[in-house]
């Protein structure tokens, strides 16, 4: 049976943080339905890049001290780790722990922080595009993994939640080439789900205390949400988090490429929501993103105009130079190699960009913005 749990937790201190897990993990049957005694659990958070805790980019560190610490006292080996946006090295994993907040909250628990930066290539099956993966060798270390994500928005997927967070999965500058041979959104987002499926997470966490609305998932801002969401589905984890948001599931990729594949039942009622109500946690006038991968004009019009008015209303990133600091993140990170820089600051050859915009959602300093027309722009839709 697919469960949800919802609870409320207002901010950060750590115990109102741990006795809303400990609520949710009872509202799931226990931890002893998931996982056994003495098994080594990796914790797949969220750590897209170097953010601090209060700017809601990453997983924040209290949450992942908390779930930690509960599945220390059950008994379990607790493992942290991810594969954040650009290199994966030993040395680019501890910059990250270290500002992301990580570092210290393992030192003050005991958690082994993942520096295995290896991979290897396995047959996946089941998975609809990718039948076979190339993921980070931590997964072959431990015994299960959680997903512990983060609530954001996405300014291609719309939303990232618990089964986007399972991308972390594939080893570094991968992912960039995962978005250059996956452009179109269909794509891409069946692309995750293959991924998640692979991953098998047994039980999915999200950090909803302080989410990110607007140009997540790195570029937006922090917004209060108070929750703890937690389930045995990252899938329907999805549907419920979103839902606290005012986003219709459906309009969501991920959730429309399970709903296809039948995942996730059409009615969306194939789940238990156990704790509060939605309605006791949902915020109204929540941000979104300018959403990248539209077509409005698809069966509509003919082919030729069709091309022709999707390339007039295609949005593009617009790099704010006075506030570049040349790191060339937005190079390294771009699949077709649209970036060049010139005297230290980024230009986008239009005619290459595949509008995934990894050098938006990796700028460090929020210098990429993503700009649509704005009359076409309040005609589209999912």
């Amino acid at each position: 049976m697919n469960i949800v749990s919802l609870t409320k937790c207002e901010d950060y201190d750590y115990e109102k943080v741990k006795t809303a897990i400990e609520e949710s993990i009872v509202h799931l049957g226990g931890l002893e339905k998931y996982i056994g005694k003495g098994q080594k659990v990796l914790l797949k958070i969220n750590l897209l890049m170097k953010k601090k805790p209060e700017e809601a980019t990453t997983t924040h560190p209290v949450f992942v001290k908390a779930l930690g610490n509960i599945l220390k006292e059950y008994g379990c080996e607790v493992l942290i780790g991810d594969s954040p946006g650009g290199p994966f090295t030993e040395r680019a994993l501890k910059g990250v722990y270290k500002v992301c907040g990580i570092e210290k909250i393992s030192e003050e628990s005991g958690f082994i922080l993942n520096y295995n930066t290896n991979e290897y290539e396995d047959h996946h099956p089941d998975g609809l595009l990718l039948k076979k993966i190339n993921a980070i060798e931590v997964l072959k270390e431990v015994d299960v993994v959680i997903s512990v994500s983060k609530l954001k928005t996405h300014g291609m997927a719309l939303f990232t939640g618990a089964v986007k967070n399972l991308f972390g999965i594939i080893p570094g500058l991968q992912k960039v080439e995962y978005h250059f041979k996956m452009p179109d959104i269909k794509d891409f987002s069946n692309m995750l789900v293959d991924i998640c499926l692979y991953a098998k997470p047994v039980l999915s966490f999200m950090d909803g205390i302080v989410g990110m609305e607007g140009e997540g998932p790195s570029a937006g801002n922090p917004r209060k949400i108070g929750a703890v969401i937690a389930s045995n589905s990252p899938y329907y984890l999805d549907v419920v988090a979103s839902q606290l948001i005012g986003i219709y599931p459906p309009d969501i990729p991920t959730v429309k490429r399970c709903i296809e594949r039948g995942i996730v039942n059409e009615t969306l009622d194939d789940y238990s929501l156990e704790g509060v109500s939605i309605q006791e946690c949902s915020v109204e006038d929540f941000k979104y993103p300018n959403i990248t991968s539209i077509n409005f004009f698809k069966g509509r019009v003919p082919t030729f105009l069709e091309n022709y008015l999707l390339g007039l209303c295609q949005p593009k990133p617009i790099f704010q130079h006075e506030d570049c600091i040349g790191c060339r993140d937005c190079e390294v990170s771009c699949p077709p190699k649209a970036i060049t820089m010139e005297e230290k600051r980024p230009y986008v050859d239009l005619q290459k960009c595949i509008r995934c915009f990894c050098c938006h959602e990796l700028c460090p300093k929020k210098a990429v913005e993503i700009k649509r027309p704005k009359i076409i722009g309040r005609l589209m839709r999912w």
